[in-house]
């Protein structure tokens, strides 16, 4: 048993540096990776692109002190300010999606002060002010819809929204084993936390396995999570009370998915 625990490891450690894409993370022995639909929000998750360096860096080009969290790393840029955190690391992989299958009117999130920060808006060439502690929408611009535009969006998205705003825009999931890829372990707050579902595998006996991604604080490489349990990316839906990620806990209630 002892070796074949360390042969299972071993093979986790080398797919962490040589996988090419989430999809391609072996799944648990005896799991069998959930079918997803071509074009949607899971196949995109699976087809991320990861690094074949396996170091999560900080916006500013410094090595994160932790290195001991990840699995693989996200191969999506982290910009050069201290803004894509964890929520924004949720919200920038939900929009890169919508994105890439140019659904720009789908693009949208609230503000914590509960402004909605929609990129349809944004292509028109208004930008969101903030005046007196609240945002407002002024047309300050031409029309653009380029990808230079659009990361100058995200950024002013992650700059007003974060945790508190993603739990009145997400809805709560009451049945943690109807989870699902793209749902969000969140924990609103200053600081709160938010994880996000990458992908999942099921064995025959119904029990379900995903992988879970973070940004943190300071912003930084998206990454895939071992689980410290186990040192494997892989978590169970069989929770009891808690969620035990590397560098934070969630309650068996924090899930929530996109509306």
């Amino acid at each position: 048993m002892k070796t074949l625990f360390l042969i299972n490891i071993l093979s986790f450690l080398f797919f962490s540096v040589f996988a090419q894409q989430t999809g391609k993370i072996p799944a648990p022995t005896n799991f069998k990776r959930i079918n997803v639909e071509t074009g949607s929000f899971s196949s995109w998750l699976r087809n991320t692109k990861l690094k074949k360096d396996n170091t999560v860096y900080l916006y500013n080009g410094k090595k994160k002190p932790n290195q001991q969290a990840q699995y693989a790393v996200l191969d999506i840029s982290i910009g050069k300010r201290d803004l894509q955190q964890c929520a924004d690391a949720c919200m920038r992989l939900y929009a890169d999606w919508l994105y890439a299958k140019k659904q720009y009117d789908k693009i949208s999130f609230l503000a914590t002060d509960g402004t909605v920060m929609d990129y349809s808006s944004w292509q028109q060439g208004y930008r969101f002010t903030l005046r007196q502690g609240r945002l407002y929408k002024v047309k300050s611009t031409s029309p653009s819809s380029d990808r230079v535009s659009f990361d100058k969006y995200l950024e002013t998205v992650f700059s007003f929204a974060g945790t508190i705003s993603l739990t009145k825009q997400l809805h709560p999931v009451s049945d943690i084993d109807d989870i699902r890829p793209g749902d969000i372990f969140l924990q609103g707050g200053s600081p709160g936390h938010a994880v996000m579902v990458m992908d999942m595998a099921i064995n025959k006996a119904g029990e379900k396995r995903f992988l879970l991604a973070q940004s943190y604080m300071p912003a930084q490489n998206i990454h895939i999570l071992k689980n410290p349990n186990s040192n494997s990316p892989w978590y169970s839906n069989k929770i009891t009370r808690e969620l035990k990620t590397p560098e934070w806990t969630f309650k068996k209630g924090d899930l929530y998915r996109w509306p």
